[in-house]
């Protein structure tokens, strides 16, 4: 690595590169030809609804197929979002008032939109270095009224997945993996989404894979995946003919809409093809700049239990002081590590909003979509009245989100983007140790 000055360029001199970063959108960079034709073969089949049309070419029936025979799963189910597929997870395993699903401290609004719309109580369990949750805390915080706990591989790898389903499992609880960031991640060989009684992924834009918007939700339980097929529709199983079955007196439920179109399915089919090359790329480029960088003094890089396993798509280091943090950030967007006007490529940790439990406004305050507060209202959920959500709620949260930083890992950066990002991190780390 060469260094051109020592002078940092927030302080006037040189920056290590003018040219951003690539976008950290993973999927969208492999977006081609494949994707097109896939496409292109609904439209002219003019077929976009999976379960019938004139010509249906089965895009998200394939997927499904693909997706199990890649990763082992039983079942899965192609819907229309990463939110949609966990309130589906939340119906099918018939949580409602009365229950509480344990939810970690960083996460995803949808997360907690979930269990609060199925009418259940989210209660917060802290994080530890893996920046997932910890299963000391989730062993603590287990109490009469819970019913699942919700394990979220954030940032593209998992954490202490063994441990936190014993624990879960011992306490007799559903076990729901919320894999949205995590596409094609696995722990200790298995993949991310079959340690549980559900898994779910995302497929917007943001993700590892893109359909633009879209999803899966998987199982290994026959029961559960009947259950979630009709939810995901309108309330009930099809034929084979893809009409809606009404005769089956054990699965008339209420749907909420959410299928994949066929549309969605091509792009998510030409999309899972790729995705060992996506989540390769950026797991190669990950380990390559984390790797020449562990060792240099203030700083250390979020643990990763099976960095095999690791999907790739961020990496999160932290420091001495939330102060030092801060000023890492904005000198390496002074040495050119940032995206295009709009990215959100290099970040402090406490500007990475609706991931952080205290900075979701609706759960802090108990906001409800009726006018009689549901769910925080309900008799049932009286058990739960001096549950907070503010910060300082979750200590370890807390706190890592103050020292920390994010940096996307976008799964086209070229050796000589791995080489700035190297140097601009060595740069800065030398400037930092003299003032924090």
């Amino acid at each position: 690595m060469t260094v051109l000055s020592n002078r940092l360029a927030i302080d006037g001199g040189p920056p290590v590169r003018t040219a951003p970063l690539p976008w950290e959108l993973p999927g969208a960079h492999f977006i081609g030809a494949e994707e097109r034709a896939l496409v292109d073969a609904v439209v002219d089949a003019k077929s976009p609804f999976r379960f019938y049309g004139p010509d249906l070419q089965g895009m998200v029936a394939t997927l499904e197929r693909e997706w199990c025979e890649a990763f082992g799963h039983r079942h899965a189910l192609g819907v229309s979002s990463g939110s949609a597929a966990l309130s589906i997870a939340m119906s099918a395993l018939q949580i409602g008032p009365g229950d509480e699903v344990l939810i970690p401290g960083y996460l995803w609004v949808s997360c907690a939109s979930a269990v609060v719309t199925a009418g259940a109580i989210p209660r917060l369990v802290d994080i530890d270095e893996t920046f997932c949750m910890d299963p000391d805390d989730l062993a603590r915080k287990i109490g009469p009224h819970s019913r699942a706990v919700l394990i979220v591989h954030m940032s593209g790898a998992p954490g202490r997945v063994d441990r936190l389903v014993e624990v879960a499992r011992a306490h007799g609880l559903a076990v729901i993996e919320d894999c949205a960031q995590a596409s094609g991640g696995r722990f200790r060989g298995t993949s991310v989404g079959r340690s549980g009684d559900i898994g779910i992924f995302s497929f917007q834009l943001n993700k590892n894979m893109t359909s633009g918007e879209g999803g899966v939700v998987v199982t290994d339980d026959d029961a559960l995946a009947r259950r979630m097929v009709a939810l995901h529709d309108l309330g009930y199983p099809r034929t084979a003919a893809g009409r809606l079955d009404v005769s089956d007196p054990e699965c008339q439920l209420w749907g909420k809409g959410a299928r994949m179109s066929e549309l969605a399915g091509a792009m998510a089919l030409g999309q899972f093809r790729k995705l060992p090359q996506i989540t390769g790329a950026m797991r190669s480029a990950k380990w390559a700049i984390r790797k020449r960088l562990e060792g240099l003094p203030g700083v250390t890089f979020r643990t990763i239990v099976d960095p095999e396993g690791d999907s790739g798509p961020f990496l999160i280091a932290t420091f001495r002081s939330a102060e030092a943090a801060e000023f890492t950030v904005n000198a390496l967007r002074a040495e050119g590590i940032k995206g295009p006007e709009g990215s959100l490529a290099c970040l402090t940790m406490r500007e990475f909003g609706l991931h952080w439990y205290y900075n979701i406004p609706s759960l802090v305050q108990k906001r409800s979509n009726s006018r009689d507060g549901f769910p925080w209202t309900h008799p049932a959920n009286a058990f739960a009245s001096d549950y907070a959500y503010g910060r300082g709620t979750l200590p370890v949260a807390d706190d890592l989100s103050d020292r920390a930083m994010i940096l996307s890992i976008a799964s086209n950066l070229s050796a000589a983007d791995v080489d700035d990002i190297v140097t601009a991190f060595a740069k800065v780390l030398a400037a930092t140790a003299d003032r924090f």
